[in-house]
């Protein structure tokens, strides 16, 4: 049997030498390029690059034969049994803005399912990680169990997404009519809302147009948080996907009739 501890545990290196990488770059004054081509603003830094080059050369050295699929150096082998998915840094936007909510993003996959997931917040000494062995905070190497926590009622709940101007209009429409029906909205937060409704503080995101490596480790660690997450129409998300990602069960129908119209 697999011993997934062992990849848990490997997780915790790789978003320690991503870190490495990009901590003294942040608020260091680094430049950026936009590779966004004409189709709006997506920058990205030497952190980007240098923390997933970091990232990989860890795996090949430990784990010659599993793939890796990640934003700045793309595919390789993607068909293996085991496959890390992988964002050096989620919210290049916050990272070259100097806020601290920016995320490396960490994901296992194992034979088309996703088995972990690890969203570390560098600036913050943060790592959130899920996998079969439950979910977990580690702060300052100091571990503790993380979970959903219940909200049965949409009016009760914190809702997050990172920038409802991503929505195309019929996204928006739905959009507003789900913060509408919730308490408080929180805007901005990037992957960092996701270990929010791991660790029981949030309680839905909702965004669209990710990439496998926006959502493959959020998706792993709120489940094995207890949460749910499918795309907006309750499938399993799949290559380029919008996400619902809720910590009570019972907000998932709810939030998915708002988010369809």
């Amino acid at each position: 049997m697999t011993d997934f501890q062992v990849f848990e545990n490997f997780s915790l290196e790789l978003c320690g030498a991503a870190a490495e990488i990009a901590v003294p770059i942040f608020r260091a004054g680094c430049g950026h390029d936009d590779k966004g081509h004409g189709g709006g603003f997506d920058p990205v830094t030497e952190a980007d690059r240098g923390a997933e080059a970091a990232i990989r050369r860890l795996i090949g050295a430990r784990f010659p034969d599993h793939g890796v699929v990640g934003e700045e150096y793309g595919e390789d082998r993607p068909d293996a049994e085991f496959v890390w998915i992988l964002d050096p840094v989620d919210g290049t936007r916050a990272f070259i803005s100097g806020l601290p909510l920016w995320t490396t993003l960490i994901a296992l996959r194992h034979r088309d399912r996703l088995v972990m997931g690890a969203v570390a917040a560098p600036a913050l000494d943060e790592i959130f990680i899920g996998g079969p062995s439950g979910a977990r905070r580690v702060h300052r190497g100091r571990s503790s169990p993380i979970q959903c926590r219940r909200c049965p009622d949409l009016s009760t709940a914190t809702l997050s997404t990172t920038d409802p101007i991503l929505f195309d209009a019929d996204q928006r429409r739905g959009w507003d009519s789900l913060r509408a029906a919730s308490r408080l909205t929180r805007l901005g937060c990037d992957a960092y809302a996701y270990a929010m409704v791991a660790a029981g503080r949030m309680d839905v995101v909702a965004e669209t147009g990710l990439k496998p490596w926006d959502w493959a480790a959020p998706a792993a660690l709120v489940r094995s948080a207890g949460g749910v997450v499918t795309d907006w129409s309750g499938c399993e998300p799949h290559g380029d996907s919008s996400l619902l990602a809720v910590g009570d069960a019972l907000l998932a129908d709810p939030c998915r009739a708002l988010l369809a119209g």
